[in-house]
């Protein structure tokens, strides 16, 4: 990580055409009629898939990304050239093994890397959405998938997997395509977001909308970009995915190259410069307005409010059963964005409707960003629930499936 103390350079708008990846067009006919009432069709959806699809189509895996994340699990990341974000995760011979299983990740719609959102052009205009593009929640991501699923000719998905944001997308399928899941995964998320959350989202917004580059989210006709405000954002947001003893442990109070306090505003603290640089670097791959999106779609997730005020009815089948989707929950001892009472609540309303649910808590002091870092037991807490489920679902390793 080079440390930098120079303010955020303007970067360049994303050329989403030219990013490497599949694409498909969904809404043509029959639009995704979104909960904010408007229709959204025709719209693209970009996507990778690692692995082969079997004969059966039983073995395709979903994997939901976080907030700021992409579809680039595995590959080098299009803009930044940096490693995919879950190489710990899915590949050959990980938890999601990909000599095993057909891996599916989309980036979602509001996103900034392919798929509809305020970047992408309008089909009415031709200009970039902007403001106009429709306001989105966690259930429309999902609807929009669930398209992309059904277009892949994938009838259930023998799991889905995902962090943070991507957790709530995994409670989401669970609880609205009950049937369309064999096992979920939810990792570090909650069932709705909290205040404390609510807030750092809007300090983050207010901090892109007061930037007088946003130009009230018209910057693409403008030919600027409210850099500095989302570097604040991210910066802000970032503090949250790491924990103090993390930061103790890698900072201190250490000065950033120089040996005493310049009683100035530089960035005298290593911690300043690290932040520093994960604003100017997150602006070189971001959308402002996407992010003015998607932490709002996080704010309104509630899955109890859209279950009648109770949590474990959104666990019930229409019939009254509980749901037949196997989970497993895994919480961050150090997670202070969603710490373990989160997921203690979904367990326990997944236990009043006796349903089959794992839970782990991983002890870590790496904060709410552990389950893209290196913690050996969270990794193999996936792998045994995995293993475990493709039994269920007989699911025969390809090795095995070759020497019968």
């Amino acid at each position: 990580m080079p440390p930098s103390d120079t303010p955020a350079a303007p970067a360049r708008p994303i050329d989403t055409a030219a990013l490497p990846g599949h694409r498909a067009h969904l809404g043509a006919g029959a639009p995704l009629r979104l909960d904010c009432g408007a229709d959204l069709g025709p719209f693209t959806i970009a996507y990778q898939t690692y692995g082969a699809l079997n004969a059966d189509r039983t073995n395709a895996v979903l994997v939901c990304h976080a907030l700021t994340g992409d579809h680039y699990v595995l590959d080098r990341h299009p803009v930044t050239g940096k490693d995919g974000w879950w190489e710990r995760m899915v590949g050959p011979g990980r938890p999601v093994d990909t000599d095993r299983y057909f891996v599916i990740c989309s980036n979602i719609i509001g996103g900034c890397m392919g798929s509809a959102g305020p970047l992408e052009p309008d089909p009415a205009t031709g200009e970039p959405y902007g403001l106009n593009f429709p306001v989105i929640t966690i259930p429309d991501m999902v609807r929009a998938q669930k398209m992309l699923i059904e277009h892949l000719g994938i009838k259930q998905l023998f799991c889905v997997i995902g962090g943070s944001m991507g957790g709530m997308q995994v409670l989401e399928w669970a609880t609205a395509y009950p049937e369309s899941v064999f096992s979920a995964i939810p990792i570090a998320t909650a069932s709705r977001h909290s205040a404390q959350n609510i807030a750092f989202h809007e300090v983050g917004r207010q901090a892109i909308m007061a930037d007088p580059d946003w130009a009230g989210g018209t910057y693409h006709r403008q030919g600027t970009r409210p850099h500095r405000g989302l570097a604040v954002a991210r910066m802000a947001a970032h503090i949250t995915y790491l924990s103090e003893p993390a930061l103790h442990r890698k900072f201190g109070r250490n000065l950033q190259n120089r040996e005493r306090v310049t009683y100035g505003f530089d960035a005298d603290f290593q911690v300043e410069s690290y932040l520093r640089h994960q604003g100017i670097s997150f602006v070189e791959r971001f959308d402002a307005n996407s992010y003015l999106y998607i932490t709002r779609a996080m704010d309104y997730f509630d899955l109890a409010r859209d279950h009648g005020g109770t949590l474990s009815n959104a666990f019930r089948l229409p019939d009254g059963r509980g749901t037949p989707v196997r989970f497993c929950v895994v919480s961050f001892s150090s997670d202070w964005l969603f710490p373990t009472a989160e997921s203690r609540a979904v367990v326990h309303a997944l236990n009043a409707v006796a349903a089959n649910v794992s839970f782990v808590e991983v002890q870590t002091d790496k904060g709410h960003d552990a389950f893209l870092l290196d913690e050996p037991e969270f990794y193999q807490v996936v792998h045994g629930f995995i293993e475990g489920c493709a039994r269920h679902r007989g699911l025969i390793p390809r090795r095995s499936a070759q020497t019968t």
